[in-house]
């Protein structure tokens, strides 16, 4: 099963499909938890669910706007789509009939 952190920088990278770097994932991870996101643990947790299968990544253009450095690209996989899938359906479920209200 994912851990949080994972499903989120997954789901960020889907949303932005052929955008999917580095420096967007932080930038959508930050927006959807309204919290800082260390680039260290993008990138450890990137390489994690690149070795599980997860994501694929790959060395992009090098870019003018970045210094002439190349972007890292991020693909999840169909592996990572079921696992994502499976996360947020079980997330789902274990929420079912829940109230998160303050009384």
């Amino acid at each position: 099963m994912l851990g949080e952190f994972e499903y989120l920088l997954m789901t960020a990278a889907a949303r932005l499909g052929e955008d999917a770097y580095g420096a967007a994932i932080r930038r959508e991870i930050e927006l959807a938890t309204e919290r800082r996101c260390s680039i260290g643990a993008l990138y450890t947790t990137l390489d994690r669910l690149e070795k599980k299968g997860l994501v694929k990544t790959w060395m992009g253009e090098a870019t003018a706007e970045r210094g002439g450095r190349a972007k890292r690209m991020v693909q999840v996989t169909a592996e990572g789509i079921r696992a994502a899938t499976a996360f947020y359906e079980a997330v789902r479920r274990a929420s079912r009939d829940v109230s998160w209200e303050i009384k």
